[in-house]
This record gives C-alpha cells, sequence and structure tokens, in this order.
C-alpha cells in the first residue's frame, strides 16, 4: 500500500479513531505566535472536515517540534483523545527517533539519565526556551544505540536510534548535545544557542550552512508503538529524503533509505 499523499503531510494508517501521519519538516504542528502559515492541524480539520461537521474534535496526541519529522498520532474525537492521552501519561508507549549526529560515538549503546530544565529558570538567558542539563530539572532518560557510522566530507557522523523514556521537551536534542554528540543542523544545541539568534535574525545563512550542515535538525520519529483495543499497533517509517541524502553522501555504499511505511499489529 502506497503513502497517501496530501499537502504537506501523509496518511500512514487510519482508523475510526485517530488518523496516523508522517509529518515533514519544517511542518509546524500548531499556530504559533499568530503567524499566517500551514499547519499539521489545519491540514488535519481540512481532511476531516466531514467528522467535524457531525461533531468530531481531532486533537494531535504526541507533538513534534518543527524541524522534526515523522510519525504523529491524531486522535479523531474527544474519547479517543482522552484514552490515548492517558495510554501516553502511564508511559505504554514505545517510541523510537533516529538521529544523525557529529561524531563518533565509542560505545555502540548507552543511557543518559540527567535531568534538564529551561535555561531561563536559572536566570537571565537569551533564549528562555533553550533547555540545559541541570540537578535541580525534571526526570529524564533516554537510551541510544548506534546504527551506522560513516563520514561525509571527510566529518565524522553517525546515525544513532534513540529510546526516550521520558517526554521531556527536546530531550533526545539536549541529551545528545550533552554526550558531545549534536545533531546535525540543530540551531539550538549544536552550539551555544548563537545559531538560532542568527537564524532569528537573518534567516539561512552561508555562515550556517558551513557550521550546521543542514537547514533543519536531523531527527526523525520513526517508530510508535501502543495497544488499542487489545490489539498491539506498531507504526514504523523510514527516514525523508533529506535526512537519506545526507546519510548517503557515505563512501561505503551503505544506503539507510526506507521510503516505505509499515504496521505491525497482533490480536
Amino acid at each position: 500500500m502506497s503513502l497517501q499523499v496530501l499537502a504537506d503531510f501523509s496518511v500512514v494508517d487510519e482508523s475510526a479513531d485517530w488518523l496516523v501521519v508522517n509529518k515533514p519538516a519544517p511542518l509546524i504542528v500548531h499556530p504559533a505566535n499568530r503567524k499566517p502559515e500551514p499547519t499539521l492541524l489545519g491540514g488535519i480539520e481540512r481532511l476531516l472536515t466531514f467528522e467535524i461537521e457531525n461533531g468530531s474534535k481531532p486533537a494531535i496526541v504526541n507533538r513534534l517540534d518543527r524541524d522534526t519529522s515523522g510519525l504523529v498520532l491524531v486522535a479523531k474525537h474527544t474519547l479517543a483523545a482522552r484514552e490515548l492521552g492517558m495510554i501516553f501519561e502511564r508511559r505504554e508507549v514505545e517510541k523510537e527517533y533516529l538521529a544523525i549526529v557529529t561524531g563518533w560515538p565509542d560505545a555502540d549503546e548507552w543511557t543518559n539519565a540527567q535531568s534538564i530544565l529551561r535555561e531561563g529558570e536559572l536566570g537571565p538567558a537569551a533564549i528562555w526556551v533553550r533547555q540545559v542539563v541541570h540537578a535541580a530539572g525534571r526526570e529524564c532518560l533516554t537510551r541510544f544505540k548506534v546504527e551506522h557510522r560513516f563520514e561525509v566530507g571527510g566529518r565524522h557522523h553517525a546515525m544513532i536510534r534513540c529510546f526516550p523514556e521520558t517526554g521531556r521537551m527536546h530531550q533526545i536534542r539536549v541529551h545528545l548535545a550533552n554526550d558531545g554528540f549534536p545533531i546535525v543542523g540543530d540551531k539550538l544545541y549544536a552550539g551555544d544557542g548563537s545559531e538560532y539568534l542568527e537564524w532569528m535574525r537573518d534567516g539561512w545563512t552561508s555562515n550556517l550552512h558551513k557550521k550546521l550542515h543542514l537547514p533543519r535538525h536531523a531527527l526523525h520519529a520513526s517508530r510508535l508503538s501502543l495497544m488499542w483495543n487489545g490489539r498491539l499497533m506498531d507504526w514504523r517509517i523510514g527516514l525523508p529524503v533529506d535526512l537519506a541524502a545526507f546519510v548517503c553522501g557515505d563512501a561505503s555504499g551503505h544506503d539507510p533509505r526506507v521510503v516505505e511505511w509499515s504496521r505491525h499489529d497482533a490480536k
């Protein structure tokens, strides 16, 4: 079965209760700052016009940052939103992300359990929302597994599979940067945050391209798995074209591109 391609996102799977969509970057999930721009929620509402006219109220269950691509679960109605929200709250969901980082980790697998909080909570900060590792922060746990080490332009990079056990804001990005392997293209965490301020001021510049290589951070939500009505739902999707193209700069011939989607369910 092929993906149903819509204006800004693709429908991966659907039931009477939910949609699973593949969100591209840099599509934003919800309206922000009153800025007139396309949003995932707006696209969902257009897609479900008939359901909404008959009383349904769609709700996005798991949010992704603007520059993070991948799987998003959308409840079609209030009851499904409540039930799915409780499943996430109880941490009964398995989530996996693929990240492309700078550097070659020595270990093939490791865990980061450092707490994080907003930098602005510690004092004056140029970017209040930027997260930092701090003992006073909230509990945070991410497991990592190296999928592939490769070189692009003579520089070391790795593709990392990430397993967030908690759902803190930016936790994968913060943990990887703190471990010494910042995500390629991450304006907030690949450096000291000055890249983000430059981008806000000047847009995507040649200087930022030289530092960050990609105009968005290389993080992709590749898997969601949960129980629904007694069945295991397991959705997976491969790297989008822009990230696959970066990885395919590898001279070894390894090609990670996977454009199909799959759902694995069992009684």
